[in-house]
C-alpha cells in the first residue's frame, strides 16, 4: 500500500523489513574479502598445531638451568636443530638441549626457549646465562585458533584479517552473500554520458557516475544507462534491468510533472510501490517498491536529493542485500562547530566535514551556499536532523554518517 508522505525513519524501516539478503553462495577465501558471511562459522583445525617457538633460541629444560653444585651455569649439549615445518623432532634428553627456530615445533621433553641472546655456544654446547621458567618464548597449540571453537557470526564483514584468521583456522572458503547487481537508471533527454559533446542545454551525468562508484567502491556490480523521456523507452529498458540484475535505482524523473516518467513507466509495468515521496529533506520525491519482485528505488534528479536519498535510503537497502546487519554507513560521534537548524516536520539533512582536534571529532556544517556538486564533493559526513527537532547548537554531540 502507498503512503504518499511518510516519515524518514518509518521509509527506511519499510525498506529493510522487506528486503532479505541474496541466497547465499560459496567462494574461495582469495575473493571474498568485502562480503558478508551467511553462516555462522567455527574453527576446523588448532592454529599452531602443535607447540612451537616464538623465538630462535634453544629447547631445554628449564630445571637443567638451575646452577650446579659449584654455582657455575650449566653448559647442556646441542642434539639437534629443529626449524619451522620439519619432522616432528626427537625427545629431548635431560641436560641436553637443541636449537630451534621461530616456528620450530617444540621437542618432546623440553618445556622452555631460550632466546638466542641469552646463551653462549661453544664446542657444540650451549650455556644458559640465568635460570629461565618453563613454558617461556612458547606458542601453545590451538593458542590462535582451535578446532571446535565460533570465530565469526552470519552478517560479519569479512576484512583482510578475518580473512587471514579463516585461513589458519582451516576454511579454504567462506559461504557469504553475493554483492547485489544493480541497474542504475538516469532519465532525461538533457542527460548525457561523460565523453559524449556537450550541446547547449545538456548536463553530464554527474548523479549516475555518483552512485556508480558508491556501488563499485562497496563491492557491487553495476549496469550504468541513460534514458531519454520516453514512456517506452523506459518501460522496455526497465523491464531488461530486473530480468538481469538485482535491483534496480533510478535517478531523475521521480515526481509528478509532464516529463517525470518514471513512476508511469513502472505502474505500466505492473510495480508494487510501498512509498513516493517521504518527509526529507533534501530528497522528498524518492520512493521505493517491488517490480517483479525486484526492489526499485526511485531517486530525485536534484543533485544534493539524489545523494541524500541514495546515502540513507537506496543505500542500506542495496546492503541489506549483500547480507550486511545492519545495513549503512559507519557512523561516529562528533562534536557540532556551528548550529544547524532542522525542521519539527521532517528529517533534515546537512553535509559537512569531520576535523580531529585535542578535544576529538568536530563536524563543521556545509552552508547552504556556492556549488552543491562542490560542498558533496567535500563532504567527510551527513548529519540526519530528525523530525520533531528545530536544530542543534554548536558544542551538541552528534551521530554523523561517514562518507570516507
Amino acid at each position: 500500500m502507498t503512503d504518499p508522505e511518510c516519515g524518514y525513519v518509518e521509509a527506511l524501516k519499510m525498506i529493510l523489513s522487506q528486503l532479505r539478503p541474496l541466497a547465499p553462495t560459496s567462494l574461495p577465501l582469495d575473493r571474498v574479502e568485502g562480503f558478508n558471511l551467511a553462516e555462522d562459522v567455527t574453527a576446523v583445525v588448532d592454529s599452531p598445531s602443535v607447540d612451537t617457538s616464538m623465538k630462535d633460541g634453544y629447547a631445554l629444560r628449564a630445571a637443567d638451568t638451575v646452577p650446579g653444585d659449584n654455582h657455575a651455569p650449566r653448559k647442556l649439549e646441542i642434539t639437534g636443530r629443529v626449524a619451522a615445518g620439519d619432522a616432528p623432532p626427537q625427545r629431548l634428553a635431560p641436560f641436553t638441549a637443541q636449537r630451534i627456530l621461530t616456528g620450530g615445533a617444540l621437542p618432546p621433553g623440553a618445556d622452555t626457549i631460550v632466546a638466542e641472546e641469552f646463551v653462549q655456544v661453544a664446542e657444540g654446547r650451549v650455556q644458559v646465562t640465568r635460570p629461565t621458567d618453563k613454558g617461556r618464548n612458547i606458542r601453545r597449540q590451538g593458542s590462535d585458533t582451535m578446532a571446535g571453537v565460533p570465530l565469526f557470526a552470519a552478517g560479519q564483514a569479512l576484512s583482510p584479517g578475518s580473512i587471514g584468521l579463516l585461513a589458519a583456522a582451516g576454511h579454504a572458503e567462506a559461504r557469504v552473500h553475493p554483492k547485489p547487481r544493480v541497474a542504475i537508471i538516469a532519465t532525461g533527454d538533457e542527460v548525457l554520458l561523460p565523453g559524449e559533446p556537450l550541446s547547449e542545454g545538456k548536463l553530464y551525468a554527474s548523479n549516475l557516475l555518483t552512485i556508480n562508484a558508491w556501488c563499485r567502491r562497496l563491492g557491487m556490480r553495476t549496469n550504468p544507462d541513460v534514458v531519454g523521456d520516453r514512456t517506452e523507452a523506459l518501460v522496455e529498458r526497465l523491464a531488461r534491468a530486473v530480468r538481469e540484475q538485482d535491483a534496480v535505482v533510478t535517478s531523475g524523473g521521480a515526481w509528478t510533472g509532464d516529463k517525470d516518467l518514471v513512476a508511469h513507466a513502472l505502474a505500466e509495468l505492473g510495480w508494487q510501490p510501498h512509498f513516493h515521496r517521504l518527509r526529507l529533506g533534501p530528497g522528498k520525491a524518492a520512493g521505493f517498491g517491488f517490480l517483479q519482485a525486484k526492489p526499485v528505488f526511485l531517486l530525485p534528479g536534484g543533485p544534493p536529493s539524489n545523494l541524500v536519498a541514495f546515502l540513507v535510503l537506496a543505500l542500506p537497502g542495496l546492503l541489506r542485500l549483500g547480507g550486511s546487519d545492519p545495513p549503512g554507513l559507519p557512523r561516529i560521534k562528533a562534536r557540532l562547530a556551528a548550529a544547524v537548524a532542522g525542521d519539527r516536520h521532517w528529517t533534515q539533512a546537512v553535509f559537512g566535514e569531520l576535523e580531529t582536534t585535542n578535544q576529538g571529532v568536530v563536524f563543521n556544517p556545509h552552508q547552504r551556499r556556492g556549488s552543491r556538486l562542490k560542498r558533496m564533493a567535500r563532504a567527510h559526513g551527513l548529519l540526519l536532523i530528525p523530525e520533531g527537532r528545530e536544530g542543534y547548537a554548536p558544542e551538541d554531540i552528534v551521530t554523523v554518517r561517514m562518507l570516507r
